[in-house]
């Protein structure tokens, strides 16, 4: 099993979760992260770090956010990893609350 980023993270990109991440398995993109499923160790630390509720078990993956499982294998595999905690964008208090943010993701 592996955890996954969802789209809450889309224009928020906290980092808090990449600092316990004990095997670097977090992937930076231009204004979302991701978890590489073969490196993730199903260690459970990035879930409860996430300050909006972005990183869900596999299994436990909201309705209408599975393409996010996918998303995570793929993106995880062109983005560079990511290992420690960065400032969040300027404006990502403004977006913690919007809903349909696959249209703004930034390959």
């Amino acid at each position: 099993m592996t955890y996954v980023v969802t789209e809450s993270c889309i224009k928020c990109k906290y980092t808090d979760c990449v600092e316990v991440c004990p095997v670097d398995c977090f992937h930076e993109g231009p204004n979302f992260l991701v978890i590489d499923p073969e490196e993730c160790i199903d260690c459970s630390l990035c879930e409860p770090e996430c300050p909006i509720d972005a990183i869900y078990a596999e299994d436990d993956v909201p309705q209408g956010q599975d393409k996010f499982l996918e998303l995570n294998a793929e993106l995880s595999k062109e983005w560079p990893v990511l290992t420690e905690k960065k400032p969040a964008p300027p404006d990502a208090a403004d977006w913690e609350n919007v809903s349909d943010k696959l249209q703004y993701l930034d390959r």
